[in-house]
């Protein structure tokens, strides 16, 4: 997704609650013929597609410094509003991507959560990421544990993903922390080729997750 800093990457993580994938199939666009991205469903949330009215919530997520503080810089308004433009293009294009995240018990957009191709060429691309960001209220009461369990077992399973990979700033602890968490193993260091050299959010630790690997913590 092209903009100013990579503004899916790094997102926030916190611990929690495991979730489930109650909606899906094999994928979203199959035979050429175009469906609604699955819901995901989870003990207490939900991932659906983007609304209308997810624009402004999703705008000020976007603009809290706390939110982004491991990003190069916030978004205003318009970068936030392309942003999503190119979530919903992802789904158009590839039947996955970002997906809203709101509570069963009050709806309403608290973060987003997902999956995505990275549009850029590094030691280990082509891949596909898990990222999520969450609303400064709602993190650290385990919704992005839940989220990211929820999009793995829709990763690892409808979408038969050989591999999922991660990535953040090593000041990021409570990121790759949860990266731990959901059992993905530490492979070195990248220089994110989407900023300049000597950026000092340039060097990112890679997280990286297989299949297969999966399957024997989640069944034995």
């Amino acid at each position: 997704m092209g903009r100013r800093a990579a503004p899916h990457q790094g997102c926030w993580r916190d611990g929690g609650h495991a979730g489930g994938v109650a909606v899906g199939a094999r994928l979203a666009y199959a035979g050429g013929m175009k469906h609604e991205p699955p819901i995901l469903q989870g003990p207490r949330l939900r991932l659906r597609p983007w609304q209308p009215g997810d624009a402004a919530p999703l705008a000020a997520l976007n603009a809290d410094p706390a939110v982004m503080r491991h990003f190069p810089q916030s978004l205003d308004r318009a970068e936030s509003d392309g942003f999503l433009a190119r979530m919903e293009a992802h789904f158009a294009a590839h039947g996955f991507g970002f997906w809203a995240v709101e509570r069963h018990a009050a709806p309403g957009l608290i973060g987003l959560c997902g999956l995505a191709r990275i549009p850029w060429q590094a030691r280990f691309t082509p891949a596909v990421e898990i990222g999520w960001r969450f609303a400064t209220a709602h993190q650290g009461q385990g919704y992005a544990e839940e989220a990211a369990r929820i999009a793995l077992a829709h990763g690892f399973g409808p979408l038969d993903l050989p591999e999922i990979v991660a990535f953040t700033l090593a000041a990021n602890t409570r990121s790759w922390g949860l990266m731990r968490k959901l059992g993905m193993a530490e492979d070195g260091s990248f220089a994110h080729p989407r900023l300049p050299d000597g950026h000092p959010m340039q060097q990112q630790v890679l997280y990286r997750l297989t299949r297969r690997d999966w399957i024997a913590a989640r069944f034995g």
